[in-house]
């Protein structure tokens, strides 16, 4: 798979909403890295044989679940199908050569222009036992924006799901109280998404107050 190409075009604020809190007159060409090829290169080709065996362990097919493994500046990513994460991660976590104990969060990404794969989920994961820190990634459309929570199996995860749901509308399907974190309930839309506009909007906040403790919601 060959780097992607696309070209963004202004500073801030999508076009046709009146924003004018950034340069519109700015064009640049973008590239994301594509697939790599083998051999990866240190610990990498390890990684990704100890993650096939282990899902075939498991039953689950490797050429379904993996879809591209990415080395880009010394780094690792692993495109991951959705519906395969939660065994991905099992598997990253307790497969003894691989031991990725800790995902260090989730960060949303917005790509209008991936017809059909517009949102992504970015997991950074930490393997304190072989000091190793490589990625996975996710991917799922504007119009069914679902990716499997991974709090069952990372619990750190149970808040940055919730923002990054919050910001960029991504559902975590199974996270046990996928509620906003930082905006309001009654925000409407996504802040971070690339067709959220930075300017030229009323302001959204209702009421403005804040409830006694024992009236407010509960995340038991």
């Amino acid at each position: 798979m060959s780097d992607e190409l696309f070209v963004t075009r202004g500073l801030f604020g999508p076009p046709g909403t009146g924003d004018t809190s950034g340069y519109g007159g700015l064009v640049s060409s973008i590239a994301l890295p594509g697939a790599a090829q083998r051999p990866y290169g240190g610990w990498f080709d390890e990684v990704v044989d100890e993650l096939i065996t282990g899902l075939r362990a498991r039953e689950v097919d490797p050429d379904a679940a993996l879809l591209a493994v990415v080395v880009d500046r010394g780094e690792l990513s692993l495109t991951i199908a959705r519906e395969h994460l939660p065994a991905v991660a099992v598997t990253l976590r307790d497969e003894p050569a691989l031991r990725f104990e800790l995902c260090l969060g989730v960060s949303g990404v917005h790509y209008p222009q991936q017809t059909g794969r517009e949102l992504h989920a970015v997991l950074p994961l930490r393997s304190i036992t072989h000091d190793r820190l490589m990625r996975v990634e996710v991917t799922a459309p504007d119009e069914d924006p679902r990716i499997p929570s991974l709090t069952a199996i990372y619990p750190t995860n149970d808040w940055h799901e919730r923002e990054t749901y919050d910001f960029f509308g991504i559902v975590f399907t199974g996270h046990p109280s996928l509620t906003r974190i930082e905006m309001p309930d009654d925000w409407e839309g996504h802040p971070q998404r690339k067709d959220y506009p930075l300017g030229g909007i009323p302001v959204q906040y209702k009421g403005a107050t804040v409830p006694p403790p024992d009236e407010r919601r509960s995340y038991r």
